[in-house]
C-alpha cells in the first residue's frame, strides 16, 4: 500500500501556522473574560426572586444554548448592521469576540448557577449571624467555594472555546485554522495541513490541562487536613 503522506511537508508548514496562534488564544481569552462576567451576572439573577428580569435571564441562556455558534456569529457579524446600520463598522473580530462571548455566557451561567447552589447555606447563616453582611458573606465565604467547585467545568468551557475559534473564519478572520484552510489550498497538501492544525490544537490544550490542573491543586490546599 502507498502511503501518500509527505512528512517533510508537515514538518514545513507548522512554521507556518504558529505566528497564528495568538490570536486564536486573544479570541478565547478575551470571549472568556466576558463569558465568565456574563455567566455570574445571570447565574445571581437566576438564583434571585426578581421578577420579569428572571425570565428574561432563563429565555436568554435558553436562546443562546440552543443556537449553533455559527448562525449566532452570522446573525451579529450580518444581520445586526441591517438592523442597526450604526453597527456597519463592526469589525469581524470584535463580532466574533460578541458571538462566543454570549454564547459561552449562557453555559457558564448554568455552571456558576449549580456551583453556588453547592455551597452549604448554613455557612452563610454562620457569616450573617456573627455580624456579616450578605455581601460579606458572598465574597469570603460562597464565591470562593463557588470557584473551586466551578473550575473544572468553567475550564471545559475554555478548551471549547479555543476550538470554536476556528468558526471565526467564517467572518473574514484570519486565525489558527484559516490560516491553515489557506495553506492547504495553497499547497493541495490538505491531510498534512489539517493533521499540523490538529497537532497545534491538541498541544494547546495539554499545555491549558496542565495549568488548570495546577490551579485546582493549588485551590484545594486550604481544605487539605
Amino acid at each position: 500500500m502507498n502511503l501518500n503522506l509527505d512528512f517533510d511537508y508537515l514538518i514545513h508548514v507548522i512554521p507556518h501556522l504558529l505566528p497564528f496562534i495568538p490570536l486564536t488564544l486573544i479570541l478565547a481569552f478575551v470571549s472568556m473574560i466576558f463569558a465568565v462576567i456574563g455567566g455570574l451576572i445571570l447565574a445571581l439573577i437566576k438564583r434571585s426572586d426578581i421578577p420579569v428580569i428572571k425570565q428574561l435571564a432563563t429565555v436568554y441562556i435558553s436562546f443562546f444554548r440552543a443556537i449553533p455558534t455559527l448562525v449566532q456569529l452570522f446573525l451579529i457579524y450580518y444581520g445586526l448592521p441591517q438592523i442597526f446600520p450604526a453597527l456597519s463598522g463592526m469589525t469581524a473580530i470584535t463580532a466574533a469576540i460578541i458571538g462566543l462571548s454570549l454564547k459561552q455566557s449562557a453555559y457558564l451561567a448554568e455552571i456558576f448557577r449549580a456551583a453556588l447552589g453547592s455551597v452549604d447555606k448554613g455557612q452563610v447563616e454562620a457569616c450573617l449571624s456573627v455580624g456579616m453582611t450578605k455581601i460579606q458573606a458572598f465574597r469570603r465565604i460562597t464565591l470562593p467555594q463557588a470557584t473551586r467547585n466551578a473550575l473544572p467545568a468553567t475550564g471545559n468551557i475554555f478548551i471549547l472555546l479555543i476550538k470554536e475559534t476556528s468558526l471565526a473564519f467564517t467572518l473574514g478572520v484570519v486565525e489558527l485554522f484559516a490560516q491553515g484552510k489557506i495553506l492547504a489550498a495553497a499547497s493541495l497538501r490538505f491531510f498534512e495541513t489539517y493533521l499540523a492544525l490538529a497537532l497545534i490544537y491538541w498541544i494547546m490544550i495539554i499545555i491549558y490541562t496542565f495549568l488548570q490542573q495546577a490551579l485546582e491543586k493549588r485551590l484545594e490546599k486550604p481544605y487539605l487536613s
